[in-house]
């Protein structure tokens, strides 16, 4: 038996959280890593997985297994990288979560340009807009939106998006536009769903001082576009990032409200588990995305 393959396929298994998807990331079969975990219990003379037919679960014995073995595994890859050319070749499947909306309208375009830079990097994209636990779930690299930045994680700042408050012209005509954070209560507002105060909004003067604007959601989604779209039909105020909202603005199907107020501007960010095991297919990706996102963004352009 390999015994460094076992270890890494359990890891593996642990981290995906089944057999047939382990078999995809290690790009085997599951009748192979169903092989190889059976000989690593019987090498160990232990049970290290509970297995039923919807999910598996680690036994106190796989558990304490897996805590030690992830810092080895990185370990022995570090030396291997120290040794080998490969060092400094991207190569391998590089798997990526990005938020829906960005991933669609700005992320889309421009993966082409690097895959054909790297051709020995095998993309592996999933769009969601939801905060994924890359590590549980099996992420190499992960594009996020925050105003917090990642408190577990490496994180490279990307780009920044300004925030506004942006309503139809045809729903302001109809409901008059409102003059003073207060004045939302009165409106129809769009909220986003997956906001920590989905019916209030932080909303800031030039000087820095502090207004929030609280109001009985009209309707929530829980993306962006969905948002616009809305907002843009008519359907009330919504706070939108100009990555999404400023193709509409510029058009003029979309207009500011209280321009003079704006939501905090949030980051675009890389986030990736650690600097010092970076591997050259998520350092190549990381310094790719910051190229393609250098200086002002374009869906600030407009509104500076």
């Amino acid at each position: 038996m390999d015994r460094l393959r076992a270890f890494e396929v359990f890891t593996t298994v642990v981290a995906r959280g089944g057999f047939a998807r382990a078999a995809e990331t290690l790009d085997t079969s599951p009748a192979n890593v169903t092989r190889y975990i059976a000989e690593l219990e019987t090498y160990l003379g232990t049970r290290l997985l509970n297995r039923s037919s919807r999910r598996i679960s680690m036994t106190e014995a796989g558990a304490a297994l897996d805590e030690r073995l992830r810092q080895v595994l990185v370990e022995v890859a570090e030396a291997e990288a120290a040794a080998s050319a490969s060092a400094v070749t991207a190569r391998g499947r590089l798997r990526i979560n990005a938020p829906l909306s960005f991933g669609v309208i700005h992320l889309a375009p421009i993966w082409p340009l690097f895959t054909a830079e790297h051709p020995g990097v095998e993309l592996d994209i999933t769009l969601s807009d939801r905060v994924v636990d890359m590590v549980e779930e099996g992420f190499d690299l992960v594009v996020r939106i925050s105003r917090a930045g990642s408190q577990t994680h490496v994180a490279r700042k990307l780009a920044s998006s300004r925030s506004l408050l942006c309503a139809a012209p045809a729903y302001l005509a109809k409901r008059g536009s409102p003059t003073a954070p207060a004045d939302l209560a009165d409106h129809d507002c769009l909220a986003y769903s997956f906001s920590q105060t989905p019916g209030e909004w932080p909303l800031f003067e030039t000087n820095g001082a502090e207004h929030r604007a609280r109001f009985r959601p009209a309707a929530l989604a829980n993306n962006g576009e969905t948002l616009r779209e809305l907002a843009i039909a008519g359907a009330g105020i919504a706070s939108l990032p100009t990555f999404i909202a400023g193709d509409a603005l510029r058009a003029g199907t979309l207009v500011p409200v209280l321009p003079v107020l704006r939501p905090p501007e949030i980051d675009i960010l890389a986030v990736y588990p650690s600097r010092r095991h970076l591997s050259a297919k998520v350092r190549l990706m990381v310094d790719f995305l910051a190229g393609a996102f250098h200086g002002t963004p374009s869906w600030d352009v407009a509104f500076i």
